[in-house]
This record gives structure tokens, C-alpha cells and sequence, in this order.
């Protein structure tokens, strides 16, 4: 703790000698980049564990933190790696090259296998790029996804096989995902290898029935703009229809899964059980309020249902629900927020029994890391918010539910990259006072062997640039709801006069901003107008994260209501404090921060003086994953949808407004904003708009960001 205060006391001494003013252009040249560790991976022997840097594979020995080798290396090999992958066996080393991103997860690349016995370098294919290589595990093929079908390389022979030939553009994707299941399900690579190598499991879409969306790119300086077609389900439309299936590489033969008749439903998840011929299959419903498990028979393909769970609003699966089986081959470990209204972990028999709860009490497991079968009762490795929802802290503990342990000791922000054998761990830690350091951990005794990076650099940028603070704060709403909340205030702030107040937020379900780490969204940008003499007020509304089941769950088919009331209720609460001025207080955000930010503008009637609205999203026009898990179908809740639209509330816009959007945007798209705008207009509304030629979401390139933010920034000194 002595240090701890040293630290903060050193770091608040050097910032009160700021003087370097922040420029949109050191945001993005780098000048506030932290050091990082690339491409981490442990070797099997927990002695070592290899960085990708400089584009050399480098390995490091656990026990002095040194390097003593470079196991490949890139500029020699005339390949630019992106990211590498080994062999289980170590033998061998599959290197992604050519990245090209497809959407915000999806890619495809050029892929190289590397053999370390005689130094060869192979492509994985000369029949064009692949996404997802991956290794069997018995290390003797790899399988991919080319042009929506799945391929196998046998190693040996060099010899390519289609496990699938009937994948089409629009209409059926084998082994990778549709759009709708990388963006809300996290889902890319869709297909898995069996324990033993023998058989591959991936899911089938058909997207043949689901509606297209047409974006028009205009491509600088082409006569023409060209057309891109995609499927896009939006809300109440119809789904891709997914099936599971499994490829026998020893007879080149496929069966079809048999999980009922109901088509209408989702796979989030395949994954094999330690048994090679036992699949295990998440199946969620349309509402995703219930959640099945199946074990699959992969020589029959039948499906026997284990145990499900449902929901009284819904389930976020991505977010929890965590499937972990045991090597014992007699029980898994699940975990579910729906049991006592903070997501734990459970253990159950392999018949879907429930033995017991592992952890428990009024706080949210927030990741599972991993899990260590060498002792005699397993230890399971995860982070929490015990100790406070603004922090996460790494702890084990045995899947008994006995012999709680707290790894992490320092506030913030915690979280682990632990060996296979778990005899070491990377922690990761960061904090409000501190930038992220990556210390090199023992196991035994928790014991530091010594600190990769500490990003002591960056406490010199922060001295010199003068980098504020965050400082924490709760506030009540009228229906005494505590808020969290953190503000940036200048550095000669004085309490006896009055600061203008911009309000940053996202608001989404299960989201936070406010968290006790370094930066967070947008940060450099908002210490940049807080040395401008603006105070940054960032606040996490109800249906945030982070608090449990029953707070983050309260906005459920009324999205977009709570959240906003509580944005207006922190307004009219700076307002009320002396040193704010209550005449100038604005709000922004992006996508569903773009979407909060307005309404709570249009509701405000009056209490926002500008709003910033980037790529906001609206119920109608999104997708069915997200939109329907949260508001259930335009069809069932009719009301949840028209009282929490932009387009319902135009008419009460008041102050200035900027509306912004990529044109490019598949996510979010353009349209809405165009909806929103002809609203405003018929309104009689004044406003200003601002379109990016072909930019996606995240509205990227370093001359598009620097643009936008000093577009934002002069809105805002006019404006605000």
C-alpha cells in the first residue's frame, strides 16, 4: 500500500508541472503508445514462452526473463508476419501473413507452415488465400476455410482435400461464420478439430432466405460507385439457417446433427468434450432467453440434451456462459448468471446434474482463464469484480468451492496469461495512476521474477503533456439509483468558478467505461479538451456492467429509456454543483453511445447545450442477435421500439447538434443516420451532419481520425 501511495503522490507531483499542450495529431502518431508484448505464447515446456517482435518469433526462458533464442525469423524467411501459431508438438509453426480484414473480426491471409527439423517453409495453399488455419491435434494436417468451403492439408503428402464444395457467395458458408454471428456472437472460425484428429465438426449456413443490404462505395475518383451486396438480418427478419456437421477423415464422409426441428435458433458454440467422439453443442433460442446443451454421437449424429438453461429476460453468451469439460471425462463446469443473479461458476456431472456451486456472493466472475487439471481437485483461474465493480482481480480457486486465493494485489485493472503447466503467469496490470505494466509471475508463492514492462515512458509523456487524473464519483438519480461515474478536470482547476461540462458515455448493456484503468475510450482526446478548460464527465448508467444480473437486466425491452433518463439525471447533478456551469453542458458518443447521447439530448428538452452523435444505431434497423436479445421482436414489443427511437423524439431536439457517420458502415448503417436526418428536417430542426466517403464503423485512417476529432473538437469551442 506504502508504494502504491508513493506512486500516486509521485505521479500527481509530476503532473502539476505540465506544460506540453496535447495536439490531435500526437493522439494518433504514436506519442501515447504503450509497450506491449506481441503474439504471447507458452511453450509446453513451462520453462519458456515466445513473443512475435520485430518479426522474429523470440523465446524467452521463464525463469530469468532472457532471451535465448529466435526460434524464426521473418526478414530472413522474406515473409511479414502477422501472427503465429505451433503445432502441439512444437514441431512445427503456422505463420499468418498478408492479413486482410473482411469485417471487425473476419479475415483471410497467407498462410506458411514452418518446420523447424529442416528449416522448411511451405504455403499452406497455391489455390488462394485461407482464414483460420489450424492445426489437428495429432499435428499431422491442418484445416481452413477458402471461398466459404473447409479444406484439410494432409502434412504429409502435402495433399489438399475439400471436406466441403458447395459453399456459394449469398447463400451457404461452411466452417466460418455469417455476419450477424461475428458481430453479436463472436464467432469467425466455425469449425473444430476432434481430440484424436480424426474428425472435424463445423457449422453450415444458409443464407439463402436472409435479406441483402446494398452498400454503395464511391471509390475516389471512379465514374461509377460500386455496389457491395451482403446478408444482413435485420430485426424480426429471417436468420441464416445453421446446422452442425461432422467430416470422418478416415472415410471422407459427413453427417448432419439431428437437433430437432426447430430451424429458427442459433449455434453459438460447438466444442469437443475430452471424449473424440463426443460433441458438445450450444443451441440458443430466437429470444435467447433459453440456453440448450447437447453431446452429439459423432458416429450417429444423434443428439441427447443435457440440461439447458433459461432466462426470465435473457442470456448474453458471449458474455458468460462459459462451457469448460473436464479431463476426467465425468463433469463440466459451467458458468450462468441466471441462478443467482451473478454469473459463477457451477460444476455438473456429464449428464447435465448439478453437483454445486464453485464460486459465490454478491459480485460477477468476469473471465475464466484456466484451468488446472494436474492437481488432485482442479483449480480454476478467473477474474472478478470481488473487491469493487470499477476493478478486476485475478483469484483460483478449487472446483470444491475451497481454498479461495487473491493473485493480484494492485488496484486496477488485473488479468493473467498463465503457462500450460501453470507453474507461471504474465499479469497484466494497469490503473488510473499507473500505465500498464507486465510483470513475469512464479506460481509457487506468487513471487515476482521480474517486470517486462513498465511503461515508464509513458509516466514521462503523462509529466510532460500533463495528463489528468481520473477522479472517481457516484451520484443518486431521483429514484435513488447510485451511478458510477469519473471526472478530467483541469489541472488549475478552481472551485470558485464555473467549468463547462462534456458528458462521455456508451451506455450499452453490459458495457463500462468506468473502470479503474489507464485510459479507456477516447482519452488523449478528452485530456486534450481538458486542457482547452473543459471537464469530462464519464458515466455509466443503468443497464451497465459489471453490478450483476438485476442491474444490468432492468432496461430490458425498454432499451434506450433508463439509460437515457439517467444521462439527463447526471446533467441536471453536474448542474447543480458550484463549480460547473449548468448553461454549458454537452454529451457525446458513438454507435450505441451515438444512439444514448441523442435521445437523451431530444428528451433533455433543454439540459444539453451540443451533442455529438457518431454512427448512432437504432432499434429497427439493427440486426436481430443484438436487437432481439435485448427488445425481443419488433412483433412483441411494438411499444419498446416506437417509445425508444430516435425518429420518436426529433421533434424535441434542442441545442446544437452534430451528426456524423461512415458511409462505408456495414455494421450501423448509413441509413440510419439518413432516417434521422429527414426527420429533423420535416422537423423544422437545425443541426449540422458530416459524412465519411466509405468508412466503416469505426470511422478509421490516421487523415480520417485526425479530421473527425478536429472536426468534433472546433464544434465543441463554438458550440459548447
Amino acid at each position: 500500500m506504502r508504494s502504491t501511495l508513493i506512486l500516486l503522490i509521485t505521479f500527481v507531483s509530476l503532473l502539476a508541472n505540465a506544460q506540453k499542450q496535447i495536439a490531435i495529431e500526437d493522439i494518433y502518431n504514436g506519442t501515447f503508445a504503450e509497450e506491449n508484448l506481441g503474439s504471447l505464447n507458452w511453450m509446453n515446456d513451462g520453462q519458456y514462452y515466445t513473443a512475435l517482435i520485430s518479426n522474429q518469433v523470440v523465446k524467452f526462458d521463464v525463469t530469468t526473463g532472457k532471451e535465448v533464442a529466435v526460434l524464426a525469423n521473418g526478414n530472413s524467411l522474406n515473409i511479414s508476419i502477422n501472427d503465429y501459431y505451433f503445432s502441439d508438438d512444437e514441431t512445427k509453426i503456422i505463420f499468418l501473413t498478408e492479413r486482410k480484414g473482411i469485417y471487425r473480426r473476419s479475415y483471410t491471409g497467407e498462410y506458411y507452415i514452418y518446420t523447424f527439423a529442416n528449416k522448411e517453409l511451405k504455403k499452406v495453399s497455391e489455390n488462394g488465400r485461407q482464414s483460420y488455419v489450424t492445426f489437428s491435434p495429432d499435428n499431422t494436417k491442418v484445416a481452413f476455410v477458402r471461398d466459404n468451403n473447409l479444406f484439410y492439408v494432409d502434412l504429409k503428402t502435402k495433399k489438399e482435400y475439400a471436406v466441403t464444395e458447395d459453399g456459394i457467395v449469398g447463400k451457404i458458408i461452411n466452417g466460418s461464420s455469417d455476419w450477424v454471428y461475428e458481430e453479436e456472437l463472436k464467432l469467425t472460425k466455425a469449425f473444430e478439430w476432434s481430440p484424436d484428429g480424426k474428425k472435424i465438426a463445423f457449422l453450415r449456413f444458409d443464407e439463402s432466405e436472409v435479406k441483402e443490404y446494398n452498400l454503395q462505395y464511391w471509390d475516389q475518383g471512379a465514374k461509377y460507385p460500386r455496389d457491395y451486396r451482403y446478408k444482413y438480418p435485420k430485426t424480426g427478419e429471417k436468420n441464416s439457417v445453421v446446422t452442425v456437421h461432422i467430416f470422418d477423415i478416415g472415410t471422407s464422409k459427413t453427417l448432419k446433427v439431428d437437433l430437432g426441428k426447430d430451424t429458427d435458433v442459433y449455434i453459438p458454440k460447438i466444442q469437443w468434450t475430452k471424449n473424440p467422439n463426443l460433441l458438445s453443442i450450444m443451441q440458443l433460442t430466437r429470444l435467447q432467453d433459453k440456453l440448450n446443451v447437447y453431446h452429439a454421437d459423432a458416429a450417429t449424429g444423434k443428439a441427447l440434451l443435457i440440461f439447458y438453461e433459461k432466462a426470465k429476460k435473457y442470456l448474453d453468451v458471449y458474455e458468460s456462459h462459459d462451457l469448460i469439460y473436464l479431463n476426467n471425462k465425468t463433469q463440466f463446469i459451467f458458468s450462468s448468471p441466471e441462478r443467482d443473479g451473478f454469473n459463477h461458476f457451477y460444476l455438473h456431472n456429464m449428464d447435465g446434474q448439478h453437483i454445486g456451486s464453485i464460486t459465490k456472493g454478491n459480485w460477477e466472475v468476469d473471465e475464466f482463464i484456466g484451468l488446472d487439471q494436474s492437481k488432485k481437485t482442479p483449480v480454476i483461474y478467473y477474474t472478478s469484480t470481488e473487491d469493487s465493480p470499477l476493478e478486476r482481480h485475478i483469484y483460483k480457486i478449487d472446483i470444491n468451492g475451497k481454498g479461495k486465493t487473491k493473485l493480484s494485489v494492485s488496484p486496477g485493472t488485473n488479468s493473467m496469461d498463465i503457462s500450460k503447466d501453470f507453474k507461471y503467469y504474465m499479469l497484466f496490470n494497469d490503473s488510473s495512476t499507473k500505465p500498464r505494466s507486465i510483470a513475469l509471475m512464479s506460481s509457487k508463492g506468487n513471487k515476482l521474477i521480474d517486470t517486462l514492462v513498465n511503461n515508464a515512458d509513458q509516466i514521462e509523456t503523462a509529466k510532460e503533456f500533463g495528463i489528468r487524473p481520473k477522479e472517481f464519483f457516484t451520484f443518486e438519480t431521483v429514484d435513488h439509483t447510485v451511478l458510477n461515474g469519473y471526472f478530467l478536470k483541469p489541472a488549475e482547476f478552481d472551485s470558485t468558478k464555473q467549468y463547462p461540462v462534456l458528458i462521455f458515455q456508451y451506455s450499452g448493456p453490459g458495457s463500462q467505461n468506468v473502470l479503474n484503468t489507464w485510459s479507456g475510450s477516447n482519452y488523449y482526446w478528452h485530456q486534450m479538451l481538458v486542457q482547452k478548460g473543459y471537464v469530462i464527465a464519464v458515466i455509466d448508467p443503468r443497464g451497465t456492467g459489471g453490478r450483476g444480473d438485476a442491474f444490468k437486466k432492468q432496461t430490458f425491452r425498454q432499451m434506450g429509456n433508463l439509460e437515457t433518463i439517467d444521462l439527463i439525471e447526471g446533467a441536471k447533478y453536474l448542474g447543480s454543483l458550484p463549480f460547473f456551469d449548468k448553461d454549458r453542458i454537452g454529451i457525446w458518443g458513438w454507435s450505441y453511445g451515438g444512439y444514448a447521447s441523442s435521445v437523451a439530448m431530444m428528451r433533455g428538452a433543454g439540459v444539453f447545450k451540443a451533442c455529438i452523435s457518431v454512427a448512432p444505431f437504432s432499434w429497427e434497423h439493427y440486426d436481430t442477435v443484438y436487437s432481439e436479445r435485448y427488445m425481443q421482436r419488433p412483433e412483441d414489443n411494438p411499444s419498446g421500439y416506437e417509445d425508444n427511437s430516435l425518429l420518436k423524439h426529433a421533434h424535441k431536439l434542442q441545442g446544437n447538434y452534430l451528426l456524423v457517420h461512415g458511409t462505408g458502415d456495414d455494421n450501423v448503417h448509413y441509413q440510419v443516420s439518413m432516417n434521422l436526418v429527414n426527420k429533423l428536417v420535416e422537423e423544422g430542426k437545425q443541426f449540422q451532419t458530416f459524412y465519411y466517403p466509405d468508412k466503416a464503423h469505426g470511422i478509421g485512417g490516421l487523415k480520417t481520425r485526425i479530421h473527425l476529432f478536429t472536426m468534433m473538437t472546433e464544434f465543441l469551442e463554438k458550440n459548447l
